[in-house]
């Protein structure tokens, strides 16, 4: 499934006003949002899922807490990166459930990273290729 950029700029809205559309873009923007959100104790604002015909990658914004917010102000931004690192390294297996689940492909690889300012982070998954499509 390839993205449009009509279907990538319906996925720009805040999370909750995607509550209501059922394009795998939305599940898969939804239950990432969720998913971090029950580790962290809040989830992103934004959310966009683009799917291309071998990965997914999952946009966030507005993800930091007011505590991480902190910290990096302070001088701690290294420490936040690494924590956040830690989050996304422990919901790995989830994140890769969720993709596969949404999208009945296999996930065969995660590549996950934060950046502070602006305050985003990126979740991409390579898909196992399908019968008869080349391997790049």
């Amino acid at each position: 499934m390839v993205s449009t950029p009509t279907e990538d700029a319906e996925h720009e809205l805040p999370v909750e006003e995607q509550l209501h559309n059922g394009s795998p873009n939305a599940e898969i923007s939804r239950s990432a949002v969720q998913l971090l959100r029950e580790y962290t104790g809040r989830g992103p604002t934004r959310a966009r899922t683009t799917i291309n015909t071998d990965s997914v990658m999952i946009v966030l914004g507005d993800i930091l807490t007011k505590g991480e917010r902190k910290l990096a102000e302070n001088g701690k931004a290294d420490r936040v990166l690494e924590v956040r690192h830690d989050f996304q390294m422990v919901m790995r297996e989830e994140l890769v459930a969720l993709v596969e689940r949404t999208l009945d492909r296999k996930v065969i690889a995660f590549m996950s990273d934060n950046h502070l300012d602006p305050d985003l982070a990126v979740e991409v998954f390579i898909l196992e290729p399908t019968a008869g499509e080349p391997v790049e």
